[in-house]
């Protein structure tokens, strides 16, 4: 491995020209896609194997015109103090506004609210059902105003009216913070670097990567029915790890020129060594993200494999176009310890001079740690674990206009329905009885539309509605409490057990769906696959970690001190998101039920991005290791080395991470902060505290192997043995007598 990449690192230097020019290629091609690509339609959202989803497919089928995943507003009208919805007045705005609505080509049906008895008990809260042939996101922006201009028309006349439903969903923006976070990366790279010009690199090639990413994804959103929030996952996983991998690789430069080494050699070598720590960090995250197809959630699965895309660029990128910038940028880009004029430079080199210099923060960290090994690491795993109590608390949802903002029409109207009519008309249940089969279809839907009926916690049931063959029908059910109460999930289940009991042994079946059964399932679903994803990814993972550090013990803890930190991560999510901590300074208006997908996605991708720094950290303190150092002496010098960098790669994906907690979408705001948060844990607590806390305690364990094991695995040269041994063994520097050592 290390010398396939030193080979690929020294011609990337040398050819330099063909490199940029191929990226600079992919990168128009790929925009150049993006731009000539048709506009997206609808994303479907489907959940195969669920009875919701079964239900929504059986009402296509046998209502093909009842446009079941088109659009939906529900416009929500309130009399004034003192008046009511049916005073001939008020009546008389309304029945306008719904000529209004109906005229439209893209309107599939309205409903009349006195016609439909939507109008509530009080007669103070009225609303009118429109139905769209297209979905949210097709609906043309002339439907929308149109939209609109009818409810304003209704307010004019001194009625409050809001709208409901997903014909006015926007698309997610993240906001200004976004760039603020890519702000934060290049100070810190500047500080890190002590130069404008390599603290350019990373960021440069990071957007670069991300370009090509997003734009691809963009040129197949179509074709591949991708939605908003992909996009915005790629971007936001490509730029934090687009920057860190090439941070590793540019460090290890540096420190090779320290070494005295020319530039072509010291690019060679810094692909050789960092780069293989790359690939294989790159390797884990690409598990983790493509492993969430066992979910079996398409959109999960294609919000994981365009993220892995987008990693697999950075990898591709890191180890090619880096050197070749580093070819463009000479004598611009200096040794490690040495500074441009115009950020201090010289003053490094004055005081080892002088016989000043003192060891680094990192060196002097780890030496602590490894003569304080017990304290340090009770303290991180109880603190880690303190984070982790919320998490105990954890309930699971999918957002509805409930959790949006008071500011928005979408809450106020959802607001204005619970008040009218209960908090459970935000969440009717769809019950759909087949009856194809059966003797009497007739019959079985007045039976289940009886026993539902007869359900604790249900406030009304609809006549069943068959469809023009008189085999299928529907039944609309409204619980008595909120969509994400629990309440709501028994009664969903209750139906469920009913319809099963009533189509016992006989043809025909009883289907629960709809928006809230649907979330119900969801839930579930991603419930029963949480473990045999997390022993999925995590057995993956430790045996591609067993390959690279040749350790059992190492891996493992490794392991566990991912679960530590994903763990504190999801308290600090429920803390905030579901109990309201903190909920105004991260820009959090409504607190409820953290998101289904949350736990799963964490795991996965925190995972990932854990083994980048065990990865980047272990292999400088198994490289000193294995040149002979004692395994505490080991433990320092691969902090002395990669404490600094992995200080600040870690604080670079945080900002990026952070910049998206601007975000408008609940989900984007959620997983931007729930990845900072994470590797803040797993940087600063696990892999700088716990992990050479537990080294120190090892000792030499830490590194063993079964000789049978040793001899079966593949020996990858994360460390670069095999370069370190042909070129400094006999004192040679000559590149070409490199390769020939490196060959025999």
């Amino acid at each position: 491995m290390a010398t396939f990449l030193y080979r690929l690192g020294r011609f990337s230097f040398r050819r330099r020209h063909i490199l940029a020019f191929i990226w600079v290629a992919l990168l128009t091609l790929a925009g150049v896609g993006a731009a000539s690509a048709p506009a997206p339609g609808t994303t479907s959202f489907s959940i195969p194997g669920t009875e919701a989803q079964k239900a929504f497919d059986l009402l296509e089928e046998r209502f093909p015109g009842m446009s079941a995943d088109g659009a939906t507003a529900r416009v929500v009208f309130k009399a004034p103090a003192g008046e009511k919805m049916t005073d001939a007045e008020n009546k008389a705005t309304v029945q306008k506004t719904v000529r209004e609505l109906a005229d439209g080509s893209e309107v599939a049906a309205v409903a009349d609210p006195y016609q439909a008895r939507a109008v509530s008990r009080d007669g103070t809260i009225a609303y009118a059902q429109v139905t769209y042939k297209v979905s949210g996101m097709e609906l043309k922006d002339a439907t929308k105003d149109a939209l609109e201009g009818a409810a304003q028309d209704a307010r004019d006349s001194g009625l409050t009216v809001e709208i409901g439903g997903d014909a006015l969903q926007a698309v997610p923006h993240t906001g200004s913070s976004e760039i603020i976070g890519i702000a934060v990366a290049a100070v810190v790279l500047v500080i890190t670097f002590g130069s404008l010009l390599a603290a350019g690199l990373p960021l440069l090639t990071a957007i670069i990567g991300v370009g090509i990413g997003v734009a691809t994804i963009t040129a197949l959103a179509s074709p591949l029915d991708l939605g908003s929030t992909t996009s915005t996952l790629a971007t936001m996983i490509g730029l934090a790890v687009g920057i860190d991998y090439a941070l590793f690789i540019v460090s290890r430069y540096r420190a090779e020129l320290a070494e005295g080494r020319d530039r072509e050699e010291a690019a060679g070598r810094a692909v050789g060594t960092a780069g293989s720590a790359v690939v294989f960090a790159g390797l884990t995250v690409v598990i983790a993200l493509v492993g969430l197809s066992v979910v079996n959630i398409p959109m999960l699965t294609k919000m994981g494999i365009a993220a892995a895309g987008t990693v697999a660029i950075a990898v591709l990128i890191a180890l090619t176009m880096i050197p070749a910038l580093l070819g463009y940028a000479g004598r611009k880009v200096r040794p490690a310890g040495e500074k441009s004029k115009l950020l201090g430079g010289g003053r490094a080199a004055r005081k080892a001079a002088e016989g000043t210099t003192k060891p680094n923060m990192g060196t002097r960290w780890a030496s602590f740690v490894v003569r304080r090994p017990v304290a340090v690491l009770l303290l991180g795993v109880l603190g880690l674990g303190a984070a982790a109590v919320p998490a105990a608390s954890l309930e699971l949802g999918l957002p509805d206009d409930g959790s949006q903002p008071t500011s928005t029409t979408q809450r106020r109207a959802y607001d204005l329905l619970s008040e009218g009519f209960g908090p459970g008309f935000n969440g009717p249940l769809m019950v759909v009885v087949d009856g194809k089969g059966s003797a009497d279809p007739k019959a079985l839907f007045e039976d289940v539309a009886g026993e539902v009926k007869g359900l604790d916690n249900v406030v009304t049931v609809t006549p069943p509605a068959p469809n023009k063959a008189g085999d299928t029908a529907t039944v609309t059910v409204i619980p008595d409490a909120k969509p994400s109460s629990a309440t709501t999930e028994d009664l969903v289940h209750a139906i469920r057990a009913t319809g099963a009991e009533l189509t016992a042994g006989k043809d025909g079946q009883v289907l629960v769906t709809g928006a809230t059964a649907m979330n119900i399932d969801v839930s579930e679903k991603l419930n029963d696959a949480l473990l045999p994803y997390l022993a999925l990814v995590v057995g993956l993972a430790f045996l591609l970690l067993i390959v690279v550090f040749r350790s059992i013990l190492v891996p493992l803890k490794a392991a566990l001190g991912f679960l530590l930190s994903v763990l504190a991560a999801l308290g600090a999510v429920v803390a905030v998101f579901q109990w309201g901590w903190l909920s105004g300074l991260m820009g959090v208006e409504e607190t409820g039920p953290v998101m289904s997908m949350m736990p799963i996605f964490m795991v996965g991708v925190v995972f990932g991005l854990a083994m980048d720094y065990e990865v980047f950290l272990v292999t400088r303190m198994r490289e000193a290791y294995v040149h002979g150092e004692k395994p505490g002496q080991a433990v320092v010098t691969g902090f002395k080395y990669g404490a600094r960098v992995v200080t600040a790669a870690a604080v670079i994906m945080m900002a990026v991470f952070a910049g998206f907690i601007g975000s408008s979408e609940s989900m984007v705001k959620m997983i931007g902060f729930g990845l900072a948060i994470a590797v803040f844990f797993d940087a600063f607590v696990v892999r700088m505290a716990i992990v050479p806390a537990v080294l120190a305690l090892l000792g030499k364990a830490a590194w063993w192997l079964p000789k049978w094991l040793d001899r079966a695995l593949p020996n990858v040269d994360v460390e670069g043995e095999g370069l370190r041994t042909a070129s400094d063994r006999d004192g040679r520097k000559d590149p070409d007598e490199d390769r020939e050592l490196v060959r025999a």
